[in-house]
């Protein structure tokens, strides 16, 4: 299987800069409060002193509105992305109540564990078959960074991966075994481990963790299922064929040799070829075998 190269990421998840939101939404009430508190003092006062009061006031309560801004509620299994002026500058993963520069961007950003499931897809394997194949596989983000900035869109590329994937493995391997090689059908456990390594380097360079993959359909296509269905029978019937004969094979052995140590009957090379020969007649024939009484001998 040919290695998977995506380009190496320019941009790696860092924690950032931030503090407990409810002291700082104490605070922010607090200004409002004294703010307006100022104002309608200033408004009572009147003169230069009450318009100074009145301004100081309200640049109180805007600041406190400003750092009000700045609080951003955390979810778990969620973080939130910070950027500040276009500039990367960490991200928060703590839930809760978090406050962070008022003047970033926060995007948010789902760290649950997630599946995809590709739609049932028509290939080819190794052998030219062509086959049906399907999917599901387990992924979680890892990387907030990444997956925000390297990609447009994190989810998409991953499902578009995935299916890529799914083909790549379909046509690397055949749909039944001929050899001592790997197979899709004999060999789910060694494929599937296989997917989830080409899916995780695949979707490496997005901040995705691949947690698990497993095919959900695996079949011939239909317009040639009918002849690799008989093909298989026909295997199965010769197989079955096989092992009778090399257990009639062993019973005939077994059997000559009884009677040649017990010394029972004395058999020539005539008589031990006619006796092998309905033995094998009577432990490889399909039907029961019917007895024929012979009264007289083989040389009459």
């Amino acid at each position: 299987m040919s290695e998977t190269l995506m380009p190496t990421p320019q941009i790696r998840e860092r924690i950032a800069r931030g503090a407990s939101g409810w002291p700082v939404l104490g605070l922010c009430l607090l200004g409002l409060l004294a703010g307006t508190a100022a104002v309608i003092g200033g408004i009572v006062a009147g003169g230069a002193a009450g318009v100074a009061l009145i301004v100081v006031g309200i640049l109180v309560a805007l600041a406190g509105l400003l750092y009000m801004c700045g609080l951003t509620a955390v979810a778990p299994g969620e973080a939130r992305v910070i950027t500040l002026l276009g500039r990367y500058t960490g991200t928060v993963r703590t839930d809760g109540l978090r406050w962070v520069n008022p003047l970033t961007d926060r995007r948010r950003v789902s760290t649950r564990i997630r599946n995809h499931e590709t739609d049932v897809l028509k290939v080819n394997d190794a052998d030219g078959n062509p086959i049906e194949i399907a999917a599901v596989v387990v992924w979680q983000v890892k990387d907030t960074a990444r997956a925000v900035f390297e990609v447009d869109d994190f989810v998409e590329f991953v499902a578009i991966q995935t299916e890529t994937a799914v083909r790549h493995i379909a046509n690397s391997y055949p749909y039944d075994t001929h050899d001592t090689g790997l197979s899709l059908r004999d060999n789910a456990d060694e494929i599937t481990e296989r997917l989830s390594t080409e899916i995780g380097l695949r979707v490496d360079a997005a901040g995705v963790e691949i947690i698990e993959s497993r095919l959900t359909r695996l079949a011939y296509a239909p317009e040639i299922a009918q002849a690799m269905l008989r093909r298989q029978q026909a295997s199965a019937i010769v197989a079955a064929r096989s092992k009778i004969v090399e257990g009639a094979v062993g019973m005939v052995e077994m059997a000559l040799n009884r009677l040649t140590d017990d010394g029972i009957v004395d058999l020539d090379e005539e008589r031990k070829a006619a006796m092998v020969s309905n033995l094998l007649v009577v432990l490889c024939g399909d039907r029961d075998a019917q007895p024929v009484v012979n009264t007289g001998t083989l040389y009459a």
